[in-house]
Formats: structure tokens, C-alpha cells, sequence
């Protein structure tokens, strides 16, 4: 079996940068439920929806850029597979997590006045 430390963080990473290429290139133009980065916040209105969808795209490149050099761990730590797979789990769990708490906060930050 491959590295865990490696594979995880490296394809996270990588489709997190491309997901992000993608909103960038290509934002919902509307609030909709199936495509963009939706939460209750950035679907309050369609100023908060196209602002939440560029800081968003922008956020997901650099973390998911992030995640994957993060990769770089795997080739000086090599636990068994058990332990690789929780700490390549966890790093892409932390990287969900920072990108929706930064995400969140710049939506508030514009909007704190409405």
C-alpha cells in the first residue's frame, strides 16, 4: 500500500486546487443549491453569494496547495497504515475546516453592517 501521509493530502490537495481553478473560472452566477460554495451566510443575498464565491475559489487553491505539500510529511514519517491514514485523514479534515472558518469570517467581515 502506498504512503497514506502521501496519497491523501496529495489528491485532496489536488482537487481542491482544481475544484477552486474551476469556481474561479467558472462562479455561479446565481444562488443555487447544487453548484458553488452554498451556506446559510453566503446565500443570505446575491452580494454575499458572488463575494463568497471568489474568496471562496481563492481560498480553496491555497489551501488545497496547502494540503498538498503538507504531503511532504509522508516522505520523513512512515508509520503503519492505520496511523497514516488517520493523519492523512485529519489533515484534510483540518483543511475543511480552516477554509470554511476563513471563508465564513470574510463573509462577515464585508457583511457586518446588514
Amino acid at each position: 500500500m502506498e504512503n497514506l501521509i502521501v496519497l491523501i493530502p496529495l489528491s485532496v490537495g489536488g482537487v481542491f486546487i482544481l475544484v477552486g481553478l474551476i469556481f474561479w473560472a467558472f462562479p455561479p452566477r446565481k444562488i443555487n443549491r447544487f453548484y458553488g460554495y452554498r451556506t446559510w451566510n453566503a446565500m443570505k443575498s446575491p452580494e454575499r453569494w458572488n463575494f463568497a464565491q471568489k474568496y471562496a475559489a481563492k481560498e480553496m487553491v491555497i489551501w488545497g496547495a496547502v494540503l498538498a505539500f503538507m504531503a511532504i510529511l509522508g516522505f520523513v514519517y512512515h508509520p503503519n497504515e492505520a496511523i497514516a491514514a488517520l493523519i492523512g485523514i485529519g489533515l484534510m479534515v483540518a483543511m475543511v475546516v480552516i477554509l470554511f472558518m476563513r471563508v465564513e469570517s470574510a463573509i462577515q467581515r464585508k457583511f457586518q453592517t446588514q
